[in-house]
């Protein structure tokens, strides 16, 4: 079997570049015919005037080339304008879209970078109907997001599939045990998402446990007061992420109470799951299709301050609880979203749409 990895998606972000070694770890054969738009930006949401122009060149390229021969094609993210030129590309064949979010869900509802019945917005809903609809399958991360995909887009069960987002095995596998005192490591973009006010309110709780925040983003000047036992670190390579973790006492998820934050398992928890470092994310409809709580994570109310910070003072207190988790969150991720695992599952994906 062969795949297209088609259009502007970002090659090396976490999402795209797992599907492409789970298909070729199954023993497909992934092609790409790939237009470098997102790729040297750290947050393909913050576009200006020449990225979009970038965009609309790269569409234009893309719809003048072929299929390379391929069975089916592959959209992943950000690639909600290139559905458009993949149906010509595809001459009939199947476009299969992994988007990984809503364009209006992100930047409307969560972000608040538009008001909801601004003409951006509505142009961000017509995208995102558009692509949707347009694709013959469209493959969520968890099962909550299809869900919501269904419900927003009309698009009727048959269309629609669920992968698990996974981790990278390249970089992200067990390490040694922390030899230094417990800290605390949240990883990501500092977006509504996350819940970084929830994780700093945590933080004054247990004033003599260290918290250490690696990324930057919308929320940056929270940061400004944020309690001395944390430690800022805007930016961190990506192939050095797997020792930050390696190097934590825990690891946290996201902790945001809006109704995004419920539909979805972000790259961090799989990374810490991978590396077998102990998880505290927020009790939700998605976390819960993939951890127990107590048993491969700990999982607290979102939004809830108090609770982050007992979860975190449980394990930071019981080292063994702490090895015990990790351990129990390694085995979850072998069982359920490994390269190995979510290899099947993708080949699985792509044969349905070709038979």
């Amino acid at each position: 079997m062969r795949v297209l990895a088609f259009g502007t998606y970002q090659r090396h972000y976490p999402r795209n570049a797992q599907v492409r070694a789970c298909l070729r770890s199954a023993g497909v054969d992934v092609v790409e015919r790939h237009a470098a738009v997102w790729d040297d930006r750290r947050d393909a949401w913050s576009a200006g005037p020449a990225t979009l122009s970038r965009l609309l060149a790269a569409e234009l390229r893309l719809r003048t080339r072929d299929d390379g021969g391929a069975d089916a094609l592959l959209i992943g993210y950000p690639g909600h304008l290139d559905v458009f030129s993949a149906r010509r590309a595809a001459r009939g064949r199947p476009v299969v879209f992994d988007p990984l979010v809503s364009l209006y869900d992100t930047l409307v509802t969560d972000r608040g970078r538009f008001r909801p019945r601004s003409p951006a917005a509505r142009a961000l809903l017509a995208v995102d109907r558009a692509a949707f609809t347009r694709a013959d399958l469209v493959v969520a991360d968890t099962a909550a997001q299809a869900a919501f995909y269904e419900e927003r887009f009309g698009l009727p069960p048959e269309r629609l599939d669920v992968c698990f987002v996974g981790a990278e095995e390249r970089l992200f596998g067990p390490g040694r045990a922390p030899d230094g005192p417990f800290h605390v490591l949240f990883v990501g973009k500092l977006i509504p998402l996350h819940g970084l006010e929830t994780i700093l309110a945590a933080a004054r709780l247990v004033a003599d446990i260290p918290f250490r925040i690696v990324g930057s983003g919308q929320l940056d000047r929270r940061l400004e007061s944020a309690p001395a036992n944390v430690t800022h670190i805007p930016w961190v390579d990506y192939e050095r992420l797997p020792g930050e973790l390696h190097a934590a006492g825990c690891a946290l998820g996201i902790f945001a109470s809006s109704p995004k934050a419920a539909r979805v398992i972000p790259n961090k928890a799989y990374q810490a799951l991978a590396c077998a470092v102990p998880l505290v994310t927020a009790d939700t409809p998605a976390a819960r299709e993939l951890l127990t709580d107590g048993i491969d994570a700990l999982l607290v109310p979102p939004g809830d301050a108090q609770a982050l910070a007992d979860a975190v003072r449980r394990l930071a207190s019981d080292r063994e609880l702490a090895a015990t988790v990790g351990a129990a969150g390694r085995a979850t991720y072998e069982r359920t979203a490994s390269e190995a695992v979510l290899g099947q599952r993708w080949r699985a994906v792509f044969e349905r749409v070709t038979s």
